[in-house]
């Protein structure tokens, strides 16, 4: 998926201090700003690399979805 500075896009979250516990995320791309060539998701006051590690999607309703998913799945595990 091709990302543009500018975009609002959604991700899932983790609680740095309890990683079981996670939520959706609205951030912004933004190009990186140690990078300016590069583009990153902003959230938190942080910036993060945009990269294929990150699960990003471009509506609310598509990331919970997915998040559902993910985390029925894992509790019922």
């Amino acid at each position: 998926m091709k990302f543009e500075a500018g975009d609002v896009v959604y991700l899932f979250i983790r609680n740095p201090h309890t990683q079981d516990v996670a939520n959706v995320q609205e951030a912004a791309v933004v190009k990186n700003p140690e990078n300016p060539a590069e583009l990153a998701v902003f959230v938190y006051e942080t910036y993060y690399p945009l990269t294929d590690d990150l699960a990003i999607y471009t509506s609310l309703e598509e990331a919970e979805s997915a998040y559902r998913d993910f985390f029925e799945e894992e509790s019922t595990a």
